[in-house]
Formats: C-alpha cells, sequence, structure tokens
C-alpha cells in the first residue's frame, strides 16, 4: 500500500522486450532497497528483483504495459517513485494501491498564479468512481479533484513543490498519463452494482430508497 506522496524520481537505464513482458531497470538513490519489495513506479506496483547500488530492477507483465503508460515509456524516461508504507507511517495522501485503472490523457495544462491546473480526461469507466474534492493518484501522485468537467474530465490545481518534486511539472497536452481511483470509491460501486443499484433502468430510484431507509437522506 502507498499514499501517493512521491519520494524521488528515477531514471529507465534499461528496458528489454522479453516477448509481451519487458525487464526493466532503474536508477535512483534509495537507501537500503530490499529484494522482493514493493516500488511504486508512477503509479504503478512493482516488485524489486534485483538490487544494485545505484537502483533496482523490475520486471513488467504483458498485463501492465498493456494498461498502463509504462508499456510506452523509453530509456532515459523519468518516473515518480514510492515506497510502500510501514505499519505507524503518517498518511498525508490517501490510500493508493498500485493498481492502475486506466490511462488518461491530458486536455489542458496551463499556469494559475504560481501553480498550474491540470484538466485530465478519464474516459467513461472510471467516471463513477471520482467525486469533486475527492481523491485520485495521477501517475502516482495523490491529488485533490477540484471539479468535474462534464463529460469526461476532471481539473486538478498542482502547487508548485508538486511540480518540482514530480514528474507531472513535465506535463504537455496530450499526454498520457496513470489513473488510480480512490480505493474506497471503487468498493463501494461494486457493492452498489451487487445490490443491483447501479446499471439498471430505475438504478436512482432504488438508490434512493436504499439511502432514505438507511437514514442517510430525509
Amino acid at each position: 500500500m502507498f499514499t501517493g506522496l512521491v519520494e524521488t524520481t528515477a531514471i529507465i537505464r534499461s528496458l528489454q522486450r522479453r516477448g509481451p513482458e519487458a525487464h526493466m531497470r532503474f536508477e535512483v538513490a534509495l537507501d537500503r532497497v530490499e529484494l522482493g519489495e514493493s516500488i511504486a513506479c508512477s503509479g504503478v506496483c512493482l516488485t524489486v528483483t534485483q538490487v544494485h547500488s545505484d537502483g533496482f530492477d523490475a520486471d513488467v507483465s504483458a498485463e501492465t504495459l498493456a494498461v498502463t503508460t509504462l508499456g510506452h515509456k523509453r530509456v532515459g524516461s523519468q518516473v515518480n517513485i514510492e515506497r510502500s508504507c510501514r505499519l505507524g507511517d503518517r498518511m498525508g495522501g490517501h490510500v493508493v494501491m498500485g493498481h492502475v485503472d486506466g490511462v488518461g490523457k491530458v486536455a489542458r495544462f496551463e499556469p494559475v498564479g504560481e501553480a498550474h491546473m491540470l484538466v485530465v480526461e478519464a474516459g467513461d469507466a472510471l467516471q463513477r468512481y471520482l467525486a469533486a474534492k475527492g481523491s485520485i493518484a495521477v501517475d502516482g501522485v495523490s491529488l485533490t479533484i477540484n471539479r468535474l468537467a462534464p463529460p469526461l474530465a476532471m481539473e486538478i490545481m498542482l502547487v508548485p513543490h508538486t511540480l518540482a518534486v514530480t514528474t507531472l511539472g513535465e506535463l504537455r497536452q496530450g499526454d498520457s498519463v496513470n489513473l488510480e481511483a480512490d480505493v474506497l470509491a471503487r468498493h463501494v460501486a461494486r457493492q452498489l452494482e451487487w445490490a443491483g443499484l447501479l446499471g439498471s433502468s430505475d438504478a436512482d430510484a432504488r438508490l434512493m430508497d436504499a439511502l432514505q431507509q438507511g437514514g442517510f437522506v430525509q
């Protein structure tokens, strides 16, 4: 588990395709990296397969290459790095699993004072998990959705510190980014589907009835 607070960035020093899979070497200054530990690389949870004095290696499955931006990275590309949480760590961001839900596209990235406004098109499949003032991980960075921008986009404000210490400061219009929705939203949506409160013609009425019975609304 991660929190979406990026520790540093790494450079991809080698990328070897092995059929549908790949082997990557990341150059990064991290203390006491252990064989088998989990490290989030631009929001993708990878397992360390070899440790070096200047970084680590990881194998990347065909599924990960297909559904994340790692499949389009090249030697020399930078990625955000976060090591997994330890029991007792501060939760400065939100719960991030490193399981990317989809790839979004940067629709706008423009300065607003000293900050930047990031507008990301998230696609239809992710919409049920998104809420204004809710959390989203973009390339592994825990961020707050300022507001939803219909039909399929969201607006996020990036402060100067985030721009300086992550790869998000290098984004350009049209770039692809890894997106992971809040895990709590994902499970709530699944429970609503299971209860038949999503995906049916009378879903809204049935959902409101359930909320009223539970005392959540009058």
